[in-house]
């Protein structure tokens, strides 16, 4: 009884601090000098099939392998993905002889550590220098940085926010490569909200991104100076493994217009997951 009530307990930590770059839910006063106090690390593999998503030039199926990780270590709070595209090799993927994979890497890194000090003021939990790194397989690499806090919501728990300043390193040779171009703000969040007998729960996780005032190109026909990526999931999770289905919202994904030139870049897709934790 005392290992399942501890497995218990390990999931559900786990669960509010995994997937989708949620923030944890734990205390952030680091006023005793101990700044390892909150240290904590997950990985999980993630076989995802995606329908009809709103990705630019018709890149709406594909199925693909996703390697998820996150981790908090002394002042550095950690969360990634790597997507590996096409990951049975079907010509009736829709990423088939394309790109192979995208990467996001999003470091934020604890001020409350940093200083020794509890910045925590009413739901605002605890404060970041938060950045973000985007990395397409071919001509996509940008930054994102800015500030960040974990806000505690009511019903949802912990919410990470963050505010960015977005600069563009490559990005396909469009106009705005090697300058700063716009803002986004994003949250996310992991909220478990039924648990059953045997340890296993369900969770609404999910993220909202929105870009805007990327004016150094929307001169252009094919781009718009705004953007929305909206994503709502219910996932079953156990100790070692998950399912899960998403729901996500498009809005010019990827800064470009819908039927601008690059298709339905406005509208539903859907995500059905498969996931192993290690």
């Amino acid at each position: 009884m005392l290992r399942k009530n501890i497995s218990m307990i390990k999931n559900l930590v786990v669960g509010a601090v995994m997937s989708m770059g949620c923030a944890h839910a734990v205390a952030a006063d680091y006023t005793d000098g101990n700044i390892r106090k909150n240290d904590f690390n997950w990985m999980q593999m993630n076989l995802m099939q995606s329908v009809d998503a709103k990705v630019p030039y018709g890149i709406r199926n594909d199925t693909y392998l996703e390697l998820e990780f996150g981790a908090r270590s002394g002042i550095v709070d950690l969360y990634g993905y790597v997507d590996f595209f096409d990951v049975f090799d079907s010509k009736h993927d829709d990423r088939h002889g394309g790109d192979n994979f995208f990467a996001k890497i999003s470091p934020r890194f604890s001020l409350d550590a940093i200083f020794n000090r509890d910045l925590s003021v009413g739901p605002f939990n605890e404060f970041y220098i938060s950045t973000v790194n985007n990395i397409g397989d071919r001509e996509l690499f940008e930054h994102y940085i800015g500030l960040g806090t974990d806000v505690k919501v009511p019903w949802f728990g912990m919410v990470g926010m963050n505010l960015y300043a977005h600069y563009v390193r490559e990005n396909y040779g469009a106009d705005n490569e090697g300058k700063w171009d716009g803002y986004m703000f994003s949250t996310n969040w992991s909220t478990p909200f039924y648990h059953f007998a045997n340890g296993s729960y369900l969770n609404y996780q999910g993220y909202f991104d929105y870009q805007f005032a990327a004016n150094k190109i929307a001169d252009q026909a094919l781009y718009s100076n705004n953007a929305i990526e909206w994503y709502n999931g219910i996932y079953w999770h156990s100790e070692h493994y998950a399912v899960g289905y998403g729901l996500k919202y498009f809005r010019n994904m990827a800064l470009m217009e819908n039927h601008g030139g690059a298709g339905r870049t406005t509208g539903i897709g859907h995500y059905f997951s498969l996931t192993y934790k290690f």
